[in-house]
């Protein structure tokens, strides 16, 4: 029994070293009844704009497209 509990002793002290490399923003919401937490990754705006990006200057381009016969300017 002695030894189970020096092992997860052990594993307690070694957890943090190996999530050390990432640093999550996290925002917390604690009111009387609701309890929340949420981490975000730090990849996250990286991923966003590569998801996003090619959609929304696909957008922009189709829109100047349009409003060019609309302003007269070529």
């Amino acid at each position: 029994m002695n030894q189970r509990k020096d092992t997860y002793r052990a594993a307690l002290q070694r957890e943090p070293d190996a999530a050390a490399p990432r640093h999550a923003k996290v925002a917390r919401l604690h009111t009387r009844y609701v309890r929340v937490t949420i981490e975000l990754d730090p990849a996250l705006p990286e991923g966003l704009t590569r998801w996003a990006g090619p959609p929304v200057s696909a957008i922009l381009r189709v829109g100047a497209a349009a409003l060019r016969p609309l302003t007269g300017t070529p």
